[in-house]
């Protein structure tokens, strides 16, 4: 897929807009998996399936919500415009980040990401806002929402 490309300068345009539907992510139980022996979380929800399916209202194992959020960033990466006049991009934090549903295994989720915020902070930097909306494939409720800020560096 060959992404779009925007000046720096006309980025701020794009507020208010969607500017990204990503592709759909498998959460396989081999991501969930992994994510539990990377985070040290093995609460049975996640890494039992026969467990969770019996103990649970969710029928079986389900992902974790930090593991949702952290594939945001494949989100973005995959589907935002590539901004040109920038030498970086810094992860500066997450304001109001909720996990309304869960994600079982073996489902598909995408991001949804609107630009809400370009604005200008000092000489050389942007920070900018988006707000993205974690879908489940064929579920009413999203996964997760939130806004995700970042520190655009200019070249």
């Amino acid at each position: 897929m060959t992404k779009k490309k925007i000046k720096l300068k006309d980025y701020s345009s794009l507020v208010g807009s969607e500017i990204g539907l990503s592709e759909w992510i498998t959460v396989s139980q081999k991501m969930i998996d992994d994510f539990c022996n990377v985070t040290g979380d093995y609460q049975f929800i996640h890494n039992d399936p026969d467990r969770a399916a019996s103990e649970t209202p969710f029928g079986g194992s389900i992902a974790h919500g930090f593991l949702t959020l952290s594939l945001i960033t494949k989100m973005y990466k995959d589907t935002t415009p590539i901004i040109e006049g920038h030498e970086l991009v810094i992860n500066y934090g997450l304001n109001r980040i909720r996990f309304l549903a869960p994600v079982p295994s073996g489902s598909r989720i995408r991001g949804r990401i609107t630009l809400g915020k370009v604005e200008p902070r000092g000489v050389n930097k942007i920070l900018t806002e988006n707000k993205i909306v974690v879908e489940i494939e064929n579920a009413e409720k999203p996964a997760m929402l939130g806004t995700w800020v970042t520190l655009l560096v200019k070249d």
